[in-house]
């Protein structure tokens, strides 16, 4: 189940998923795809299932059904390394869409430039729209509100019998929401939310606020 949420007076919607659609400017955000990670760990001797390959394509396919966006931005590390199989099954995967992609390249997007320009995916190192700062590492501004990608955010929710719930989630400040890694085998890094924060998150199929 969906969450909605007012930032500045625009609304924004929270998804499963770990995306985030923004009806106004029809733009579907997803943070840290990290796509070709899966190869790399069967690569290696990892005993991941093949079949876990295509299942970032399968969440996307469905956000795009859902949501039906405008434009796609993938808020950086979209791909986790160099190329491998997992390159051409995006190159497949974009010739299905009439959508219009941009990443902002992060620091895993090491893969060139010109791979993508031949895609017609625009590269930024960031976007400013209404008001707000898409980016892919966490930045700190006093005019703009920053959603962003990076930290790979996570939730230990602990119950009364010292047990204890890893989950991901949007981690929302002042000035700023963190969008979840979208990617499966990401990891997370596990925050520790402030008096001002709040803290979005992900148990199976819904998001729920829990700070």
């Amino acid at each position: 189940m969906n969450l909605n949420i007012r930032i500045r007076n625009r609304d924004f919607v929270l998804h499963p998923s770990g995306a985030v659609y923004w009806p106004e400017q029809e733009i579907l955000l997803i943070a840290d795809v990290h796509l070709g990670k899966i190869s790399h760990f069967r690569k290696h001797g990892s005993a991941v299932p093949a079949n876990a390959i295509a299942g970032n394509f399968r969440k996307m396919d469905q956000l795009i059904k859902e949501f039906d966006p405008e434009h796609i931005v993938f808020l950086g590390d979209l791909f986790h390394s160099s190329l491998n199989m997992e390159w051409n099954m995006f190159e497949e995967w974009h010739s299905t869409l009439d959508n219009q992609v941009h990443l902002i390249a992060g620091n895993h997007d090491i893969i060139s430039p010109l791979k993508y320009e031949k895609l017609g995916i625009k590269l930024f190192p960031e976007i400013e729209a209404d008001g707000f700062l898409l980016s892919h590492h966490p930045q700190k501004t006093n005019d703009l509100f920053n959603l962003c990608g990076h930290i790979h955010p996570g939730y230990k929710m602990r119950g009364d019998g010292k047990q204890v719930l890893k989950l991901s989630c949007f981690f929302q400040g002042p000035n700023q929401l963190i969008l979840p890694a979208f990617g499966d085998f990401t990891g997370n890094y596990f925050m520790e939310p402030e008096e001002e924060d709040r803290v979005f998150a992900i148990t199976g199929k819904e998001v729920i606020l829990v700070t």
